[in-house]
Order: structure tokens, then sequence, then C-alpha cells
């Protein structure tokens, strides 16, 4: 099956090394950003363009959700396969002549970290039995976790998501400046962010809480907000402390 990829950012990148470490041959990766796209030519050996797209059997659109519709409008060949990989869109958003499909990889991406693409869960959805199975004979060559879902459910999962990393990742971010304020290596906290993550591998994460809200500590509490001068870390710490408090019915 001739396969193109469509985009040069960090989810591109990293399905197109998935693919060449798990020997599923790319004719071509597309995209407008030339650099990008040499970068990644060059390291995985996959001819790339801004130009045209070459002919395939499947064009995976691997670019922001804004840019999902004017791109997939870019391949007029008629009943091959399209997929896209976005988490929060139906794949009748891909806008041509062709069989539609959604191929995504539940991950978060940055081109300059490393990942074993053997555990990052695909979810995928197509418009007929015989394309999910291709597409899911497709994901199995990279990971062990592949299942079946439709858009409904991928909404949850991609909500899910937006919960367990994007706003813990802005905790961190948040963590970060209160720790550079007071001049404190934030080195120093990632022994605890590598146990709390740890400790939910083992433990249901509710019955993994620790810390003065689950305890219904009001001095400490009151104490950490006596602390915190930025209107906006007041705000976040005393919703979590709430949301912590109903959780546990404190």
């Amino acid at each position: 099956m001739k396969t193109v990829l469509i985009g040069s950012g960090n989810v591109a990148y990293h399905l197109a090394k998935a693919f060449h470490q798990n020997h599923i041959e790319v004719s071509q990766i597309f995209g407008r950003n030339e650099n990008d796209l040499k970068a990644i030519s060059d390291e995985l050996n996959i001819p790339f363009s801004t130009i045209g797209l070459t002919d395939a059997d499947l064009y995976i659109i691997c670019v922001n959700d804004d840019s999902i519709a004017e791109v997939s409008k870019m391949i007029t060949k008629e009943n091959c396969l399209v997929a896209h990989t976005s988490g929060s869109l139906t794949k009748e958003i891909l806008d041509g002549n062709y069989r539609k499909a959604s191929f995504y990889p539940l991950q978060t991406f940055s081109k300059s970290k490393e990942l074993n693409y053997a555990e990052i869960p695909f979810f995928i959805e197509a418009e007929n039995k015989n394309d999910v199975e291709t597409l899911k004979k497709i994901a199995f060559k990279i990971s062990k976790n592949v299942m079946e879902s439709d858009y409904e459910k991928r909404k949850y999962i991609h909500l899910t998501a937006v919960f367990a990393c994007n706003f813990v990742n802005h905790l961190f971010a948040r963590a970060k400046e209160i720790s550079d304020s007071q001049n404190i290596p934030f080195n120093y906290f990632l022994p605890l962010i590598d146990e709390t993550v740890s400790k939910i591998h083992e433990v249901e994460p509710k019955l993994a809480q620790t810390g003065p809200a689950v305890r219904n500590d009001g001095r400490i509490l009151k104490i950490h907000e006596s602390l915190i001068s930025d209107e906006e870390h007041l705000k976040i710490y005393q919703t979590m402390n709430e949301s912590i408090k109903k959780m546990y019915e404190l």
C-alpha cells in the first residue's frame, strides 16, 4: 500500500519515525515547511515535496485541526483512503470524493522527545470494515494498543486526554513559576512528579490522592493562600482544592 503523510510538525515527524522503525513504507511526506520536511527526509530517508502530492492508496493528514478541511481538498484522487489524526474532529471534516477515516494516536508529541511507539494507543474509525481492518493492521505494526472507536467515543477520549495531559502540564508550568520566584531549582520537584505519575500505574488516582485538601487541613490551606500573591495562581489553588474537597465530600 502506497502511503503519504501530510504535515511536517510533531505528529507527522513521529508517525514518519514510527512507520520507518516498523518497516512501513512511506512514499512521500508532503507539506509547506521545506526545512522541516527536509530534516525528516534526511533522518528517515523519505522523499518529500512542498509542490505536489504523489499518487497513493492511503493519505494520512497530520496537521492542526483548523487546517485539516482545507488540506484535505488537495487530495483529488478518487476512492483512495484518507485519514486524519485529530482526536476532536469527525472523519466527515475531510472534503473529497474518497473514503474517509480517523487514525488517532493518543499521545503528546514533541520532536525533541523520544517515544516508545509500542505503548501509544491508536484509535481507528473508517467508513467500512475493510478500511478499519487496513488501518488497524498498520497500527498494530507500530503499537500493541489498538482499538476501533467512533467519533462519539473519540470526543471523550480527547477530553480525558486534555484533563490528564494538558491541564497537568499547565500545573507543572505554574508550579515552576512559583519555584522560580523563590529561586528553588524546579528539578528538585522532578522525583515527586515522577512518583506521582508512577503511582497511578498501580493505584487508582482517586485512592492515590494526598495533600492538605484531602485531609481537610484548613490551617495549611490558609497558610498557602497567604503566600500566593499572583491572582491566577490563587484562583487555581482555590479551584483545585475545592474540587478535591468535593470529590472526597469534605
